[in-house]
């Protein structure tokens, strides 16, 4: 089977990556590999990507968690035949991110951590998340920080793949979505699926999701092997 490389969101970290993708990876025998993000936020995933797949005996199955996604999915449509499948999880925008309430929130974060420092940024956004969220965050806003400025600037002003684009992918993509995630709309999923030529779609919700992570994996791991 062939190794499995996972992206982690803005803001996350590889820690995550191995909580979402990594029990769904162990059930079907694909050695994961969850890349950490750099300064240079997506060159240097893709060409960490690069890297893997050059020096890989097979193709490699990528993925990730939102703008992961975005990026594993973008690598995909560059590499063509050296790509086996793309995960995608919880995508957050199609092409331009003008419009993307996760870009927007990228912003408005990355401002406020300029603005009133890590401490100030963290108590606001716990008092208005999830408990489960802002616990998750306050771990990898502390461990990625300072960086963690260019990483949501850098984030809020990616393209994404354009669905045209998407009509093009030649790997099979399995997408978990989430029905009542405003930050990570159902709709952009089902976009993404409309679009390539094979693609299935699981859908979770918030709380499924916030209490274990692993569903994400999991449901991308389900819709891969129905279109292998």
């Amino acid at each position: 089977m062939p190794a499995l490389v996972a992206l982690p969101g803005t803001g996350s970290d590889g820690d995550y990556v191995h909580r979402a993708f990594g029990p769904a990876a162990a059930s079907l025998h694909l050695d994961l590999i969850a890349l950490e993000p750099s300064s240079d936020l997506v060159r240097g995933y893709l060409q960490q990507l690069d890297h893997l797949a050059d020096d890989a005996d097979e193709p490699i199955v990528v993925g990730g968690v939102s703008i992961g996604a975005a990026i594993a999915l973008e690598w995909a449509l560059r590499r063509g035949a050296d790509c086996a499948g793309v995960w995608a999880a919880l995508p957050a925008w199609t092409g331009d991110p003008a419009t993307a309430p996760a870009a927007f929130s990228a912003i408005v974060t990355a401002d406020a951590l300029v603005a009133d420092g890590l401490e100030a940024t963290i108590a606001g956004m716990a008092a208005s998340s999830p408990p489960w969220l802002a616990a998750e965050l306050d771990r990898s806003w502390r461990s990625l920080y300072p960086g963690l400025v260019d990483h949501l600037r850098q984030a809020a002003g990616y393209r994404s793949p354009e669905s045209a684009q998407i009509a093009t992918l030649t790997a099979p993509l399995a997408i978990t979505a989430a029905v009542d995630d405003l930050v990570h709309p159902l709709q952009v999923g089902r976009d993404w699926a409309a679009a390539a030529p094979r693609s299935e779609v699981s859908e979770v919700t918030l709380a499924e999701w916030g209490h274990d992570p692993s569903v994400l994996g999991f449901g991308c791991a389900r819709g891969w092997l129905a279109l292998r």
